[in-house]
């Protein structure tokens, strides 16, 4: 296995410029975490006094519901807090609980990125494909076809090969322990809803943007992130794609910076809240007519629909 190639800070930032940029702070990542929960609270606030918004409000919260898993990926590289275990302890508990299963998977990502060896190759290499083809991807992302197999296709095909011998129940069983916190947190806040007399609420603005919208960002930002980059390609300013990013885009599609995906590959010390002023600094060196930079995702789409 050879591992990707690195860049040397040094290269491109001065020491008080890197110092400034790869700080962690006390409190701007506990901020961000707040600010999405508040988001997410107020957009449901906003759905349920006025009904008739509750489709923007799923597009909203789907895309909070993505927020919560960059913060947390965030707290994979240490970065959300300046104190280790607490930055752990807020991703875990406010983020997302899968945290110390996503960490060394994502860092072997980081450390293979683009190579044959990137457990997230899989993701990218499809592209291009067929406008047809991505059509029907975003169709099965917005029915909730993409959710359903991801969270319930390992049950789904466990129990259409089962032997006669074995039983259905014990494997359902399996699958709610494997599963039992998504399954006690959402039971959770159905029943604290439901007991506010809100129980659609819960449904409505939190699980059905979980099972649509947030599936579609999510591939989104797998494509615009990877997609159509050179395999085993050896010059790390190319191994991701930055993608600017209106303010519509931001609040429905790429929260809390994630596109700047390229710089954050490059310098991965840096919080996610300074790789824009990374991005400023790069643009002004002329080091971004270097890197793999669209325009928007509109732009990115239409080069992954090509084929």
């Amino acid at each position: 296995m050879s591992a990707a190639s690195r860049v040397k800070p040094e290269e491109f930032f001065s020491p008080d410029e890197w110092r400034a940029l790869s700080a962690r702070s006390s409190w701007k990542g506990i901020a961000l975490v707040l600010h999405c929960w508040l988001v997410i609270g107020a957009a449901m606030a906003v759905g349920m006094a006025w009904p008739l918004t509750i489709p923007l409000m799923v597009m909203v919260i789907g895309n909070r519901q993505l927020g919560l898993f960059i913060l947390m990926h965030d707290a994979a590289h240490g970065l959300l807090h300046a104190n280790r275990q607490l930055n752990d302890r807020v991703a875990l508990w406010f983020c997302d609980p899968g945290l110390n299963l996503y960490r060394p998977y994502h860092l072997q990502h980081h450390r293979f990125v683009q190579q044959t060896e990137d457990p997230d190759l899989v993701l990218s290499a499809p592209f291009p494909v067929t406008r047809e083809s991505l059509r029907r991807k975003i169709l099965r992302d917005l029915s909730g076809r993409t959710f359903y197999k991801q969270r319930f296709g390992m049950l789904s095909d466990a129990l259409k090969a089962r032997r006669p011998s074995e039983s259905a129940w014990a494997l359902i069983a399996a699958e709610l322990k494997r599963q039992r916190v998504f399954f006690i947190c959402n039971g959770l806040g159905l029943a604290l809803f439901s007991a506010a007399g809100f129980w659609w609420a819960w449904v409505l603005m939190w699980l059905l943007p979980m099972a649509t919208w947030l599936p579609l960002v999510s591939r989104l930002r797998n494509i615009a992130e990877h997609a159509l980059i050179v395999q085993n390609g050896t010059d790390p300013l190319r191994h991701a794609r930055t993608t600017h990013a209106s303010l519509l885009e931001r609040l429905f599609i790429a929260p809390y910076w994630v596109n700047y995906h390229c710089e954050h590959h490059m310098f991965t010390q840096v919080p996610c809240w300074n790789l824009p002023r990374a991005h400023r600094l790069l643009q002004a060196r002329g080091v971004t007519a270097r890197m793999e930079v669209q325009p928007g995702y509109a732009t990115v789409l239409r080069l992954a629909s090509s084929a």
